[in-house]
């Protein structure tokens, strides 16, 4: 049974937690498929998408999951917002509470900015990406993908490439998927790999063939310019020669390798254009699969504080 008032991150779950979150996101993907595609499971409920970053795919993916558990929902864009005017993030948080919202799903630049406002409000709060920290329901995402493909988590090997020291897609993909019995390897050049991240169980490489040899699955991340300065990455060009994923090195690999990436993806820099749209890849299937697991997510959470109170977690 799912106790937690708000989803953070997935360090903090058991392995039972994340396969409850992934067994009732299947019984929610049917729903995607019906002629009307809805059910009352959130009916009256109002989730706010309090949003301090850009966001196409993470944001509507919420809306959508809200819209079809019946919810109301309200996007915030901070830009727009009393934000601009020099109010606190508690502050939003307490207002939004005052309105007397349900959900916050929240967005923000700040490590650990989640885990501060839930600790402030008593709506469910749901982590959409904080920082360099943890993006979890991305990761609920790959991981649900990973299964459907794949079957059993246990035992698969996964490979991770790109910007690991700024992704908190991928802190939430080590966690999520060392917890569930997979093997994890990371691939980056050295100034991209955080210090102590073998810690967590993953192999790191700076081969990116080595990290193709034996992988069932590789997930491959956005190399993130904007969050840090052009001296601390390597040329575009140069990392797409090293480290790009092509038609070329996928014939080395397995030939059913499963090729994800969390998206928006820069093409001809992380991977080709061929091997984005070829016949590994199930990017669009990753998106469409969040709108599974977000609803799982919503679902499970405000479940959570109306069967037990105000839980903290």
């Amino acid at each position: 049974m799912w106790k937690r008032k708000d989803l953070l991150g997935l360090e903090e779950l058991s392995k039972e937690e994340i396969e409850l979150i992934l067994s009732t996101a299947e019984s929610f993907k049917e729903v995607s498929s019906r002629e009307i595609k809805k059910v009352p499971a959130l009916r009256g409920k109002t989730v706010v998408n309090l949003f301090y970053e850009p966001s196409t795919r993470t944001r509507v993916s919420f809306e959508v999951a809200a819209k079809r558990l019946s919810a109301d929902v309200i996007n915030i864009a901070t830009e727009t917002s009393s934000v601009k005017k020099g109010e606190t993030l508690i502050d939003t948080g307490r207002n939004i509470e005052a309105l007397k919202a349900d959900v916050i799903v929240i967005r923000h630049n700040c490590s650990g900015a989640a885990a501060v406002l839930a600790r402030n409000v008593s709506l469910n709060v749901v982590n959409a990406g904080d920082g360099w920290h943890e993006h979890p329901t991305q990761a609920l995402l790959d991981i649900f993908t990973l299964k459907e493909k794949l079957g059993d988590i246990d035992g698969l090997n996964v490979s991770i490439v790109g910007d690991i020291a700024h992704s908190r897609v991928a802190r939430s993909n080590i966690w999520g998927l060392t917890k569930l019995g997979a093997k994890v390897t990371i691939c980056a050049p050295k100034m991209l790999i955080p210090a102590g991240i073998e810690e967590t169980g993953v192999t790191v490489t700076h081969n990116i063939d080595d990290a193709l040899k034996n992988a069932d699955a590789i997930n491959v991340l956005r190399m993130q310019f904007e969050r840090d300065g052009e001296t601390a990455f390597p040329k575009q060009l140069e990392y797409f020669k090293e480290f790009g994923i092509t038609g070329d090195r996928l014939k080395k690999a397995k030939k059913d390798i499963i090729v994800m990436h969390p998206g928006p993806i820069n093409r001809g820099i992380e991977m080709s254009s061929g091997v984005a749209d070829g016949a590994n890849s199930v990017i669009l299937e990753q998106v469409t699969n969040g709108i599974a697991v977000r609803m799982a997510v919503l679902f499970l959470v405000t479940q959570a504080r109306e069967s037990n109170g105000q839980i903290t977690d």
